[in-house]
């Protein structure tokens, strides 16, 4: 989960979180919720960003069968 410390003058009810949260406090947000928060840059600052995501194993590609013509 990433960190976001809110910066707005008075509390504010955040349905997402279920709860109010208080001036300079700073809340846990889930990831890929992240942007919603910190592209308001005058209530909501960064505190730690999403973890990358580890990187996805793809299997190897299989060489399409050759047909052999003689």
């Amino acid at each position: 989960m990433a960190r976001v410390r809110y910066i707005g003058a008075e509390p504010v009810t955040v349905p997402e979180l279920g709860r109010t949260v208080h001036p300079d406090e700073m809340v846990e947000v889930p990831d890929e919720r992240f942007e919603g928060y910190v592209c308001q840059p005058v209530t909501w600052e960064a505190v730690e960003e999403p973890k990358a995501d580890p990187p996805k194993k793809t299997p190897a590609a299989k060489a399409a069968p050759t047909s052999k013509e003689g």
